[in-house]
């Protein structure tokens, strides 16, 4: 478990599973930023079974409060650059449930997954996307020590439409 002030991530308990699946398919939970279409149902019991979520391509953890009352999820996965496996590096995302953002949480929990990531495998860099319209992602990932880099145009598919896209990183040592 990572630990913070107000908040934890964990990695995911078969008893999470039900939530997840009722916030599956919620848009309100997905919001406009990460509604990318139905899910299919349970579809998220095959791939716990499998690595917990927690693989080497894509792995999700429960954000909490310290006395474990959900309030979320964070994921990472990789993110290749060009050149040698040395210049791969992560890329972090997050929903929060619709009540619990605005209070803090999303930006400690986004800061203690880059530190995560930076102390526990060998990469320079952490990457995070956002859509162009997303201020209040984008006011948080810059107050975590994230860094704009330039928009990514038409970079997303969603909601029957292209959309711009905000790059964000944060170094090793920033």
């Amino acid at each position: 478990m990572i630990r913070g002030e107000k908040v934890c991530l964990r990695p995911l308990r078969r008893s999470d599973l039900d939530l997840l699946h009722k916030y599956a398919n919620d848009p309100e939970f997905e919001s406009e930023f990460n509604n990318f279409g139905l899910k299919r149902d349970q579809h998220l019991l095959a791939a716990f079974e499998e690595d917990g979520l927690l693989s080497s391509q894509f792995a999700n953890l429960v954000v909490t409060t310290p006395d474990d009352q959900f309030l979320g999820t964070v994921s990472y996965h990789p993110a290749p650059r060009y050149g040698p496996d040395a210049s791969m590096a992560y890329n972090i995302g997050i929903s929060l449930a619709p009540e619990q953002r605005g209070k803090g949480y999303g930006s400690e929990a986004q800061k203690l997954l880059a530190d995560y990531l930076f102390n526990t495998y060998p990469v320079i860099r952490v990457e995070a996307t956002t859509d162009i319209t997303n201020i209040a992602e984008q006011r948080t990932l810059e107050k975590v020590g994230f860094t704009r880099e330039g928009v990514l145009r038409r970079a997303q598919w969603r909601t029957g439409d292209w959309h711009d896209m905000v790059l964000y990183s944060k170094i090793r040592g920033e």
